[in-house]
């Protein structure tokens, strides 16, 4: 029988493999026939894991959140700043950032087509909104929100622009670098600061 470490090490070794794989093709590209190919392995190992396409893609979807939630983030004093923060780290503005925004992207299709992992991705929206809910509330309490502010509204804004950020950003790298990407989440936030009028959204009236 393995040792616990062998077997620690070979689901590591099972992890980074899916993940390159996912990576570079997608969630489309993603088969256990491309993982074991990626590992130098047999399909028949990856069995042992992964009865079927489908718990591959659930375990990817999961990986992509581990990765997510384990990355650096930046900090901030309470507020709006710290509700900039929370969006930055959202936006695809380094590599890596990128990637893994193409991988939540791509995930889109797959989440929608299946019934219990579009559930899934939608309490990680739900969490994701949960997170950022704080950060708003404290600014209507400091005074940097207007107090007509309606929390849950802006929220929803919040995230929504962002996410179309993200998408413009992945599709058209050259017409959105960071500066840019930056740029409209200011702008985006400054609005809500002086409760003018949003912003158009990216890519809107060009």
């Amino acid at each position: 029988m393995p040792a616990r470490g062998d077997h620690d090490a070979r689901r590591r070794d099972v992890s980074e493999a899916v993940w390159r794989v996912l990576a570079a093709r997608g969630f489309t590209g993603l088969t256990l026939r491309a993982v074991a190919a990626e590992m130098d392995a047999s399909t028949g190992l990856l069995t042992h894991y992964f009865p079927n396409k489908r718990a591959l893609v659930a375990y990817a979807l999961d990986l992509a959140e581990e990765r997510t939630a384990n990355r650096p983030l930046r900090q901030a004093p309470p507020g709006l700043a710290s509700l900039r923060a929370a969006l930055l780290d959202v936006l695809p503005l380094t590599p890596a950032a990128s990637a893994m925004n193409r991988v939540w992207v791509g995930s889109w299709d797959v989440a929608l087509a299946d019934p219990e992992l579009g559930e899934r991705q939608r309490r990680r929206y739900d969490d994701w909104r949960a997170r950022l809910r704080p950060h708003v509330a404290t600014a209507v309490e400091r005074g940097e929100l207007p107090a007509a502010t309606d929390v849950d509204d802006t929220v929803a804004s919040a995230a929504a622009f962002a996410h179309g950020i993200v998408v413009h950003a992945l599709f058209a790298p050259d017409a959105y670098p960071p500066g840019r990407q930056t740029a409209l989440l200011d702008a985006f936030l400054a609005s809500l600061a002086t409760g003018s009028r949003f912003p158009a959204a990216p890519g809107e009236n060009e």
